[in-house]
């Protein structure tokens, strides 16, 4: 069996240059492996990055004897998320949590969702002004964690429903730069010094949002939640396979575990959509004649079903994946993979964003073209924007019709353009920058509101 290849920066230069520039690692370790690699990114060699369709498929489809699926590699959103969120937990009890969670997130749950996208993108949209500059990652996220607030929270506009947003929004933009995104790479970095230091700032932004979820949940308790269709309510009622319902302490981790990586993974991906259509105005009109085929006032799900905009949107999740890497899995028992030798212990990551970089998989990969997905079917092994297998993220349907929906409701209604220098033809501007653990618009695209079409 062959050894898996090691990169030739040292430890140091490898760690560095993951928590600054992960894109900038990422192609350079792939120019040096193509499939697979030892990713020394932690001040050992543990991690193998993985980005080979068939790879994927052994290591998505193992049975538990071979890999496990652990979350002792995702302790760096425990501060963020907590012990019982389903990024946490394993094993049986991620089993029966998944199970649990899933309904709220699939079949007739997603219609009810349509019509509160579209006018909540409408509501947020027309408060800017003509010729009004914007950055579109600030206008998308206050979107999608309005989106978050009613569908998974059940809160409409109210006082609570204004504090919990403004405090959510604080505590994701703690992350909204390198350096700060660096808190979470590093533990002896975790220390509260006060409310001025950036550990201390994240732990009083926790808590005072920790506050305002469990006096939701404290509030929702005594009331009548039967007819409710928000995701919380939907939690509240369900039953595991003995009977029991969740604890609030289960419930307040999973819905931070949705605010975070639900509403910030979902802006980022439309404000790339929003970049890509506006520097690319024949993709942008021919989505626009998509739309306009349906008529006045068309379905929410109507449009969600169109072939253009699904491309479109596909297209946006392949060339700059928000999420990097795949959930982590554990070797369990010493074997081989592709012909590469694997040791117990060491630590498997789906690299979704060279997965979605490779050539011979997706030709002129670095060219934004939504038409490769109407030519072709791509298997869930050589396009997984969220990932596979039993760790798939549960919130893909929501994710999708909101991206497909907000990009539709914005391109049909209102006319924008790149602000002037934020675009020069035949350079990219716009290049991906680490936000927490995901990939972001580094300028986070910045925007001219022209007005209403």
């Amino acid at each position: 069996m062959k050894l898996i290849p090691r990169l030739k920066q040292s430890s140091l230069q490898q760690r560095l240059q993951w928590i600054a520039q992960p894109a900038k690692y990422m192609d350079s370790a792939g120019k040096q492996a193509p499939d697979i690699f030892q990713a020394d990114i932690t001040g050992g060699d543990g991690y193998v990055f993985v980005n080979h369709p068939e790879a994927m498929r052994q290591i998505v489809t193992s049975d538990r004897s071979k890999y496990f699926a652990s979350s002792k590699e995702n302790r760096l959103l425990q501060p963020l998320v907590g012990d019982n969120s389903l990024l946490m937990i394993e094993g049986d009890r991620h089993r029966q949590r998944r199970k649990l969670l899933l309904p709220p997130f699939h079949g007739e749950r997603m219609q009810a969702y349509g019509a509160l996208i579209c006018n909540l993108t409408r509501d947020l949209v027309n408060q800017l002004q003509p010729n009004q500059s914007f950055v579109a990652r600030h206008i998308t996220q206050e979107i999608s964690l309005q989106v978050i607030l009613e569908a998974v929270y059940g809160l409409q506009d109210s006082d609570r429903s204004e504090e919990l947003k403004q405090r959510i929004a604080r505590l994701a933009n703690i992350f909204e730069s390198t350096l700060t995104s660096a808190l979470l790479f590093f533990p002896w970095l975790h220390k509260d010094l006060g409310a001025w230091s950036p550990w201390g700032n994240l732990m009083r932004q926790q808590k005072a949002i920790d506050e305002a979820i469990y006096q939701e949940i404290a509030n929702r308790r005594t009331e009548d939640c039967s007819q409710r269709q928000d995701i919380l309510s939907l939690m509240m009622s369900a039953r595991d396979e003995s009977g029991e319902a969740m604890k609030d302490y289960e419930l307040r981790d999973e819905l931070m575990t949705l605010m975070l990586a639900g509403h910030e993974t979902t802006a980022t991906a439309i404000a790339w959509g929003l970049y890509w259509l506006h520097r690319y105005p024949e993709i942008k009109a021919k989505l626009q004649a998509e739309i306009a085929s349906l008529g006045a006032n068309p379905d929410p799900m109507a449009i969600a079903k169109l072939p253009y905009l699904t491309a479109v949107c596909k297209e946006t999740l392949r060339i700059y994946p928000v999420a990097m890497l795949t959930f982590p899995r554990t070797v369990l028992e010493s074997t081989e993979l592709m012909g590469y030798k694997l040791e117990v212990g060491q630590v498997l990551m789906g690299c979704i964003y060279l997965m979605h970089q490779r050539e011979d998989v997706y030709p002129e990969h670095h060219q934004f073209k939504p038409e490769r997905f109407l030519e072709r079917e791509f298997d869930s092994y050589e396009f997984f924007p969220f990932g596979g297998g039993k760790r798939r993220c549960i919130g893909e349907a929501l994710a999708m019709l909101e991206l497909k929906l907000v990009l539709a409701t914005i391109i049909s209604e209102y006319n924008l353009e790149l602000k002037s220098g934020a675009f020069l033809k035949g350079n990219r501007p716009e290049i991906p920058a680490r936000r927490g653990v995901t990939l972001a618009p580094k300028k986070g695209v910045a925007m001219v509101f022209q007005g209403k079409r």
